[in-house]
C-alpha cells in the first residue's frame, strides 16, 4: 500500500522542523572534557563552540609553553569530539520520536547521521 503523498510531504516537513528545532537547541547542550589529570577543562556546547576553558595555575610554566599547548589542543579535540556527539544523539533522538520504526520507508537516514 503506499502512502498519501500529501500525508508523507506533511511528515517531511514536521520532520526537518524539528530536526531544525533540535539543531537549534543544540547550544544549551554542554559537554566538558579535561585533560592532563584535570588540569586543563574545557566546556563546549551541541554547535561545537568552545564556552569555557579554564587552566590550572600549577600547569602554566613559561618555560613549557609546548605542554600547555599541547593540553589545551587536546582538551579543545576532546570538548569538540563530545559535543558533536552530543548533538548527533540529540538528531537521533528527534528522527527516533518523530518517525516510527526510526525512518522513513524506502529512505536511508545513515548518510545524515541518524
Amino acid at each position: 500500500m503506499n502512502p498519501n503523498m500529501a500525508d508523507l510531504f506533511g511528515k517531511m516537513n514536521e520532520f526537518q522542523q524539528k530536526m531544525q528545532e533540535a539543531k537549534d537547541n543544540a547550544a544549551a547542550i554542554e559537554v566538558n572534557a579535561e585533560v592532563g589529570g584535570g588540569m586543563v577543562k574545557v566546556t563546549a556546547n551541541g554547535n561545537r563552540q568552545i564556552v569555557r576553558l579554564k587552566i590550572e595555575p600549577d600547569v602554566i610554566d613559561p618555560n613549557d609553553a609546548d605542554m600547555l599547548e599541547d593540553l589545551i589542543i587536546a582538551g579543545v579535540n576532546k570538548a569538540l569530539a563530545e559535543a558533536e556527539r552530543a548533538a548527533a544523539e540529540k538528531m537521533q533522538e528527534v528522527a527516533r520520536n518523530m518517525l516510527p520504526g526510526g525512518g522513513l520507508p524506502g529512505m536511508d537516514l545513515s548518510k545524515f547521521g541518524l
